[in-house]
């Protein structure tokens, strides 16, 4: 294995820092440092960022706008790649956006063009490519209903490839991208559809108004763990816990209902702790480590699967851990 120096690293990628708290480039503000830390404002960038790390065997990681992600107190022993890329156009229902558009951003274009079928993405953190890579979703809409074509760099050929909705391998917070790791997001082709722009703000305005009411402010990741889908509830389930059919929405049964269940809302460990607004979020209020967090997401387990048999499995990703 070849080694390289800082600053040999430096004068092939220039713009290359070092030791950079990951914990200001997350949502959960936590988080150690990267040993390597680089803004790739292109996709030439990126590209370029990307081979020099296969090249020199450093491990790598695409940071978008850090949500659903903790990251160790330890931090991250390769090159953390922030993706800058945030080119968009609209052209008729279409929106060409490259991966590292927020979120919110797209939210009011879509708004100001009289276009929906986006509208439950207002006010969720983060990043498209982020949300088409976990095929984010609210309000009973997902990413995978309004993503036509997704523009990746393929890292086993290194070429870039577009891959239709069709291919895209969508799931409840999965897809092809999370699957495979050899695809990193370029850029995502959303069709949405023409509407009165009144309706869309109306939606849009009480989305928002139910994430302020009912979801925590503190600092967080999001949804820590993934819902039950009701199909995979064993067929005594809803006899054993009469309570759970009143909050099962469509196929799903909240995780947040057995959390509460098991009655952990408000559990601290450190300054980490289990919101009591919404039990499926754990927040930091104030300096919380990203070891205090681990062992609240696994006393959580311990407790849900003890009290209802179900093995919860998280939605937040892990990071040099």
């Amino acid at each position: 294995m070849v080694k390289i120096n800082y600053q040999q690293l430096k004068k092939i990628l220039p713009g290359l820092r070092r030791n950079i708290l990951l914990k200001n480039y997350t949502t959960f503000r936590i988080g150690g440092p990267a040993r390597y830390f680089f803004k790739a404002e292109t996709k030439k960038d990126l590209i370029q960022a990307v081979k020099i790390a296969k090249r020199y065997n450093l491990p790598f990681f695409i940071l978008g706008g850090g949500s659903n992600l903790l990251v160790s107190d330890k931090g991250f022993k390769g090159i953390v790649i922030k993706i800058q890329l945030s080119d968009y156009r609209i052209k008729g229902s279409e929106i060409l956006t490259e991966a590292g558009t927020p979120l919110s951003l797209l939210v009011g274009k879509s708004i100001e063009k009289n276009l929906t079928g986006f509208e439950w993405a207002a006010g969720i953190p983060g990043t498209i490519g982020g949300a088409v890579r976990g095929n984010a979703g609210a309000f009973g809409g997902e990413t995978k209903d309004v993503v036509k074509e997704v523009e990746v760099f393929n890292l086993k050929n290194l070429k870039t490839e577009n891959i239709k909705n069709s291919d895209c391998q969508f799931g409840y917070r999965e897809s092809i991208f999370k699957k495979k790791r050899n695809f990193i997001i370029f850029s995502v082709v959303l069709k949405l559809e023409k509407n009165s722009k009144k309706k869309i703000k109306e939606t849009t305005k009480k989305y928002l108004i139910y994430r302020k009411e009912r979801h925590p402010q503190e600092p967080s990741a999001g949804s820590v763990f993934k819902n039950i889908g009701i199909d995979k509830l064993k067929r005594d389930f809803l006899k054993k816990f009469p309570k759970a059919k009143k909050v099962i929405k469509g196929k799903t049964l909240p995780v947040a209902f057995l959390i509460n269940q098991c009655q952990l809302a408000g559990k601290k460990i450190g300054k980490a702790q289990i919101s009591r607004d919404h039990p499926n979020f754990i927040i930091n209020i104030g300096d919380a480590q990203a070891e205090d967090v681990k062992k609240l997401i696994n006393l959580t387990k311990k407790k849900v699967k003890s009290k209802f048999g179900i093995i919860l499995k998280e939605e937040v990703y892990f990071l040099g851990f």
